[in-house]
């Protein structure tokens, strides 16, 4: 049974993705329709377009935040303490029920 990604639109409509293990966290909501999400530059961490909010039950259960992630997040206007880049998040078996919030767009 694959992993799923519950996910909360910026309109606050909850909705529930089943995600392949393995794919990135913006893989998962990309290819699950939810055109929202930006993420421009395709999941290479360089720019923050893919910026979510997860839920801080799952906090430390992500690997730990790269440099490079959190200056990109120093430049959005809506980061917070649950703030992440979605694909700098692999979306594993481990992180079945993982909830997010698409953050506000910048």
């Amino acid at each position: 049974m694959m992993p799923t990604l519950i996910v909360t639109t910026r309109e606050g409509e909850e909705r529930e993705l089943v995600g392949e293990s393995g794919l990135s966290v913006m893989e998962v909501i990309r290819d699950g329709g939810i055109d929202e999400l930006l993420a421009l530059c395709g999941g290479c961490c360089s720019c923050a377009t893919c910026h979510v909010h997860v839920d801080p039950d799952f906090t430390d259960r992500l690997p730990k935040m790269s440099m490079d992630e959190d200056d990109l997040l120093d430049s959005t206007s809506d980061r917070d303490a649950t703030s992440r880049l979605s694909c700098q998040i692999p979306f594993t078996d481990a992180l079945d029920g993982l909830r997010i919030r698409i953050a506000a767009e910048d």
